[in-house]
């Protein structure tokens, strides 16, 4: 493919990303975007053609190769398969969707239409992420006990004031969806699938600006490993994000990845095993009062790249992104949610 054709669904803060991402490489072009807002509430800066609905976009461009979308979580299912109709493949931003049938659906239209899915993780790029992942897959720690991922951040009327749709059960979705899948996804693509599932969920400081829970405490064991894992979260810390970690407590030593991204390697005690120097990680994205994950988008692209002139393979496919809905939907469905109206 000598230049690669993208759109754009949603012109917010990872919609812009995504553009910035594509206007970095010259293979490829940004030919339009979709909002439901104006061009001048959208702010691009940028010369591509605007349209009030991805289906017009669509309909105006069909030479389009690539669509991103960068909507709301609950529409990204439905925008992405009237994307791969129009014979685009689609970049979904996470979550993939926010339930299991859904995700199939988008999935089913991808296979029947010969299109690729590519999922957004980029977590996955983090070099303590990296790290950690071959230090299982070499059996470096040996046997595996415990895993227990805790995401402790700050979510306040800072987030949940400025956009109409965070906080709502239909667009949002929920805690592990929306902050908290790109760390269900690592826990699966290092350690596999989970199952024996218990959750306990509760909201303590979030009742007048969302439908859901802000806190939760999961166990479950690997299936793969037969280990003890626990994933505890919350939304509910005050100030600030306080970390997202990895302990691993394995047959020949202990590791921790922490910080408050999972960027840092803050334990690494193993029998006969010496800590190799990482590359730096990158910052995390910085939303002015509140902060994300790792800004590693640009790996991502990179990753399109590849996949779509056959030089290598996508980082995290349809299927995959297709489970980390399914774990998180089996962990709902483990405990009772406090579910209510704002």
């Amino acid at each position: 493919m000598n230049s690669v054709k993208f759109g754009v669904v949603g012109a917010g803060h990872i919609g812009k990303r995504h553009m910035e991402m594509i206007r970095r490489k010259e293979e490829f072009e940004l030919v339009a975007y979709a909002d439901i807002r104006t061009p001048e509430a959208c702010e691009v800066e940028d010369a591509a053609a605007y349209y009030p609905s991805h289906q017009e976009m669509l309909k105006a461009h069909p030479e389009l190769d690539v669509v991103c979308i960068c909507t709301p979580n609950g529409l990204h299912a439905l925008q992405a398969i009237d994307a791969i109709h129009s014979d685009c493949h689609v970049v979904i931003e996470k979550p993939m969707a926010l339930n299991r049938a859904d995700g199939e659906a988008v999935l089913h239209a991808a296979l029947a239409k010969g299109k690729q899915v590519f999922c957004v993780m980029q977590n996955r790029y983090s070099p303590p992420s990296i790290w950690l992942r071959e230090l299982i897959q070499n059996e470096t720690l040996g046997k595996i006990h415990l895993v227990q991922i805790q995401c402790y951040w700050n979510r306040d009327d800072r987030y949940y004031g400025k956009i109409p749709w965070k906080g709502t059960l239909e667009l949002d979705g929920g805690t592990l969806f929306t902050q908290f899948s790109h760390f269900i996804d690592l826990m699966y693509w290092v350690f596999g699938d989970v199952h024996h599932i218990q959750s306990r969920f509760e909201d303590f400081t979030h009742q007048h600006n969302t439908e859901f829970e802000d806190s939760g405490a999961i166990s479950f064991e690997f299936v793969k490993h037969h280990a003890m894992g626990m994933f505890n979260f919350s939304t509910a810390v005050a100030n600030k994000n306080f970390e997202s970690s990895v302990t691993v407590i394995g047959e020949k030593g202990t590791v921790k990845v922490g910080g408050q991204y999972m960027n840092e390697i803050e334990t690494c005690d193993v029998e006969g095993y010496e800590m190799p120097e990482l590359p730096p990680s990158n910052p995390a994205n910085d939303y002015g009062h509140y902060k994300g994950s790792a800004a590693n988008h640009g790996y991502i692209f990179e990753n399109i790249h590849a996949a779509l002139t056959g030089k290598g393979e996508i980082t995290t496919n349809a299927l995959e992104g297709l489970k980390v809905v399914d774990i998180i939907e089996r962990m709902y469905a483990a405990g009772s949610r406090p579910i209510k109206a704002i």
